[in-house]
């Protein structure tokens, strides 16, 4: 519940992480469970967001796209498109994540794709802890702490391959047409 109202838009910063670190450090056993509720709940905030975006949020964003801020982080998506939602979605760093979620549902992005890069980042990002967790216990926060370097270097190196991928992706796709 907690995942679906941090992802639908409501903050809830690093919350969902602390009560999937706390399950899966008192119970782990339940870990991988947890982990799996925290991605369902991703999912489905997410979608609420995206979807309203779909509906109306080109209106919305044509505002704020047409000078400064905006218009840079427009332009960061036109390039980039759903890596820029891939990397805060992997990220334990706090990273926003709702703007790259409403540009995704106010361009149009299609619901497939937008779906499939949440699930994989969510997957990676949750399953991980929960196994941290599971190792580490209430210590995984400290865990973490001390080697967030490591961390960012894995998520950067994760949204590099998802780069990479979507580029080979890109080119089948186009290939076949």
């Amino acid at each position: 519940m907690l995942a679906a109202a941090d992802s639908a838009g409501l903050p809830a910063v690093g919350g969902v992480d602390a009560l999937l670190i706390t399950v899966s450090a008192n119970r782990p056993a339940m870990a991988f469970l947890a982990a799996a509720c925290a991605i369902a709940g991703s999912l489905i905030g997410s979608s609420i967001l995206f979807g309203i975006a779909r509906k109306g949020g080109e209106v919305f964003l044509q505002k704020y796209i047409a000078h400064g801020t905006g218009k840079r982080l427009h332009a960061w998506f036109e390039r980039y498109g759903l890596i820029t939602v891939f990397v805060p979605a992997v990220s334990p760093l706090p990273m926003p994540m709702k703007i790259p979620v409403f540009c995704a549902g106010a361009l149009e992005v299609s619901w497939t794709a937008f779906l499939a890069v949440i699930s994989a980042a969510r997957a990676i990002r949750y399953f991980a802890l929960a196994w941290l967790a599971q190792k580490y216990g209430h210590q995984t926060l400290r865990f973490l702490e001390h080697h967030w370097i490591s961390v960012l270097l894995i998520a950067l190196s994760l949204a590099i391959a998802t780069i990479i991928l979507l580029r080979i992706v890109r080119r089948e796709v186009r290939a076949h047409e």
